[in-house]
């Protein structure tokens, strides 16, 4: 089913400004703009502005939606995941595992803040224990994610990360690599210093280091089918480790690396972003798309109302609190659950359309 794209043109006073994100061999399409923002303005309301010359919404185009034939790829892609066997083999009685990848804010919303088990029951883990809609059947969370383990830490197949996945996590549980599908993915570079516009930006670097690890979990996990990104929560509360307007920016890393792989494809395969390097669908490297989108300016209120209050950070100012760390669990939760491209393996007799 062909869903409507939410494109900021049609402003009849409106100047067209173009896209500032880091493509490097052809000139990004452009989208129609009122003016600069005041202040920053979470990307999923940055539809109508620019923030400092950047163009907001998720996806290309000041959309939120993916174009027609990145939403095409995601729906095959998400028809694929099945359950498979220990050999990444299609069989009724194996499983889809969903792994988690990222640093400290990532385990602590994605299970608990040791990554140990039992998962705090309300992180994203937690909560469709008692959630009839999740499949139980065939489908398996796995929390990849370490405290400490910044986006660098990913950057190989042989990285120790990896090895503690399987050696931990999934072997334990009778599960093999063959058997990862899917991945969310949350990472971020620790101690930011250099923010918007510079050419040197965290930004930048956030997403080259992605687009490795785009390339190193298909590496790693040769079955796998679909990674999700989120990007950092709010970082105004405190200073150093990720503050503002660094987590804020690394959204625009997330939506450039998502947007390489949309360009390349409609390039023919030619890359076309240097710094997020080579997706390329058709040689087996996973659809990329936005998880739950996490962000919002302190207390101001985001369109659909979500906020970051003081006490849903730590005393640090960095990591969520119980109350943070359950805002992103229910977030992701109503993400898998509704997005079209999970809905077919993450809800019991769901549906991808």
């Amino acid at each position: 089913m062909k869903r409507s794209l939410l494109c900021c043109a049609g402003l009849a006073y409106a100047t067209a400004c173009s896209d500032a994100a880091p493509s490097t061999s052809v000139e990004a399409p452009r989208c129609t703009t009122v003016g600069a923002a005041t202040g920053r303005v979470p990307l999923t309301d940055l539809v109508d502005r620019t923030y400092l010359g950047f163009t907001g919404g998720l996806y290309p185009d000041c959309a939120n939606t993916p174009p027609v034939a990145h939403d095409s790829a995601g729906l095959s892609r998400a028809l694929s995941v099945q359950p498979l066997d220990g050999n990444g083999n299609p069989s009724a009685n194996g499983k889809i595992a969903l792994l988690s990848i990222g640093m400290s804010n990532t385990t602590q919303e994605f299970c608990s803040s040791n990554s140990l088990l039992p998962c705090d029951g309300w992180t994203f883990m937690g909560l469709p224990t008692s959630d009839a809609a999740v499949n139980h059947t065939t489908l398996v969370l796995v929390n990849g994610a370490r405290g400490g383990q910044s986006a660098d830490q990913w950057l190989s197949d042989t990285a120790f990360n990896y090895n503690h996945i399987r050696d931990a996590w999934l072997t334990p549980n009778g599960l093999t690599e063959r058997q990862v599908q899917v991945a969310w993915v949350k990472v971020a570079n620790p101690n930011p210093t250099v923010s918007l516009p510079d050419v040197a930006a965290d930004a930048y670097v956030l997403e080259q280091r992605m687009g490795t690890i785009v390339r190193v979990l298909k590496t790693r996990y040769p079955k796998l089918k679909q990674i999700f990104f989120s990007s950092r929560i709010y970082g105004g509360y405190g200073t150093g480790l990720n503050p503002e307007p660094e987590a804020y920016e690394s959204g625009f890393a997330v939506k450039w690396l998502i947007e390489a792989q949309i360009r390349q494809m409609q390039a023919g395969g030619v890359v076309q972003d240097s710094r997020a390097g080579d997706l390329n669908l058709n040689t087996g490297t996973p659809w990329l798309g936005w998880g739950a989108y996490l962000w919002a300016d302190g207390t101001t209120p985001r369109s659909d109302g979500v906020v970051w209050l003081r006490n849903d950070i730590a005393t640090d100012g960095v990591h969520p609190s119980q109350s943070g760390q359950a805002k992103v669990g229910a977030m992701l939760l109503a993400f898998f659950k509704s997005s079209p491209y999970t809905r077919c393996w993450f809800v019991a007799g769901g549906a991808c359309s």
